[in-house]
């Protein structure tokens, strides 16, 4: 058996562990959530073309963003587009979409309702429960100083 101190231990995994291209990284991660962010707003102006108006055409380009995601994520294009952006795929809509479809896609096999659609919000169920107690929180206080009506 083998002793190390603490800061042993730490040197020995700082040098086998490889360098994280921090710069790169963020970069890339930008880069690729504002081409998600600008594909949203092509996306809007096509709505208003075709004739939505500002709402619908907001609607609209909330469900295209969801559908394209889990779209891209059942056909593996998703993950490849994360595996070279990182967080920039996190853009809200469309990361939660993947969130949701991955694990529906990941757990099929055991069947509709005990694979897909238990697993299927595994990852989204407690950002959506989170967020949800988040705003009966946030509401309540501001009823209480007087704000909400």
């Amino acid at each position: 058996m083998v002793t190390m101190t603490n800061r042993e231990y730490r040197a020995y995994v700082r040098s086998l562990s490889p360098a994280s291209p921090l710069w790169k990284d963020a970069l890339r991660a930008f880069f690729t959530g504002g081409l998600i962010c600008a594909l949203g707003q092509l996306l809007r102006q096509g709505w208003l073309a075709f004739g939505l108006e500002e709402e619908a055409a907001g609607t609209a380009v909330s469900v295209s963003l969801v559908f394209l995601g889990a779209l891209l994520t059942g056909l593996g294009v998703y993950d490849r587009l994360a595996k070279f952006g990182g967080a920039g795929t996190l853009v809200p809509i469309t990361g939660f979409s993947n969130a949701v479809a991955s694990p529906a896609l990941e757990f099929k096999s055991e069947g509709l309702i005990t694979g897909t659609m238990v697993k299927m919000f595994t990852i989204a169920g407690p950002v959506i429960v989170s967020g949800t107690v988040a705003s009966a929180v946030y509401g309540l206080v501001l009823v209480l100083l007087g704000y909400g009506g």
